[in-house]
């Protein structure tokens, strides 16, 4: 039935796809086995249709764009893994950015800065896909998607039709969203943001001095996940976990950064049951030490 469907899309030219994919390429983490079908689409129609065809039916799968937030499982999917790294384009009209969802949130950025457009410069060096960002409301340096969102379409796995929210709907609050609360309810297609004009050479400087300070601070040499754990109100997660003890504290290849506390790093050969361990050990301590409950921000993938 999986190969009949993807066989349909393939010979249309709307997706290609890999059987038994090695899903270590994938994630920014580089940790995870093998999905039964990694499926490339091409562009928001074609994965609208895909996702309405798997639902038909039902077939596992779930959608990733960059990887950058995931943790996929040793023993890999069973099932099928949605790649959008090739639905790219972005285009410009006004103060507008358009993009698909699997673009780059990097260069989104770029693109608006060129277009002397301001508002998505804390989006430099995030290493997202532009659906990964706006399922978690990414955000950095005081900043967040949801500043800058003006709308986003998606495809309704209950209706089984694309819908489109404005950015009321979208229940975004701190690294949360409608699209990450409804249990993959919603599929993101594609989005438009709304900035305001500004100086292209004040833009890019501001970019320049975010990235200046992901270098500086962030264990970039490694592959990760980004941050581990979410904000503790009232508190810095990764000064907690620095107090606690626990920098560069490992389980197997899954290790406490020694640059930054807040980021878990991949030293060569994690697992992600390494991975799951350490996050587990971390929370545990820093409660113990401090009664305060972090909260994982990588989503891992079940």
């Amino acid at each position: 039935m999986i190969e009949r469907i993807l066989e349909d899309f393939s010979a249309k030219g709307l997706c290609t796809y890999i059987m038994d994919c090695d899903m270590k390429p994938y994630t920014t983490f580089k940790i995870g086995g093998k999905a039964d079908y990694a499926v490339f689409v091409n562009d928001p129609q074609a994965l609208a249709e895909l996702c309405a065809a798997l639902d038909e039916a039902r077939v596992r799968y779930t959608v990733v764009g960059n990887g950058s937030n995931l943790l996929f499982p040793d023993e890999g999917f069973r099932g099928v893994v949605i790649l959008t790294v090739q639905m790219k384009k972005i285009s410009v009209s006004g103060n507008s950015v358009f993009a698909e969802s699997g673009a780059s949130l990097i260069k989104v950025s770029c693109t608006a800065s060129e277009a002397s457009l301001s508002g998505l410069e804390f989006a430099y060096g995030i290493p997202a896909s532009v659906g990964g960002a706006i399922y978690m409301n990414a955000g950095a340096y005081g900043s967040e998607i949801s500043e800058v969102l003006k709308s986003v379409r998606c495809y309704d796995r209950e209706k089984r039709e694309i819908v489109k929210f404005d950015n009321k709907d979208c229940d975004f609050s701190y690294r949360n969203s409608i699209f990450e609360k409804s249990e993959n309810r919603y599929v993101i297609l594609d989005c438009e943001f709304e900035l305001l004009s500004g100086e292209k050479s004040e833009i890019r400087a501001l970019m320049e001095d975010y990235m200046s300070r992901r270098r500086e601070k962030q264990p970039l040499e490694f592959p990760s996940a980004g941050s581990a754990f979410k904000r503790a109100p009232g508190y810095f997660t990764a000064k907690l976990i620095d107090e606690a003890g626990l920098k560069g504290y490992s389980i197997g290849g899954a290790q406490v950064s020694e640059k930054h506390a807040g980021f878990i790093i991949n030293t060569g050969c994690a697992t992600a049951d390494d991975v799951k361990a350490l996050l587990e050990h971390v929370r545990k301590t820093v409660f113990e030490k401090f009664g305060v409950d972090i909260e994982p921000e990588i989503r891992i993938v079940e």
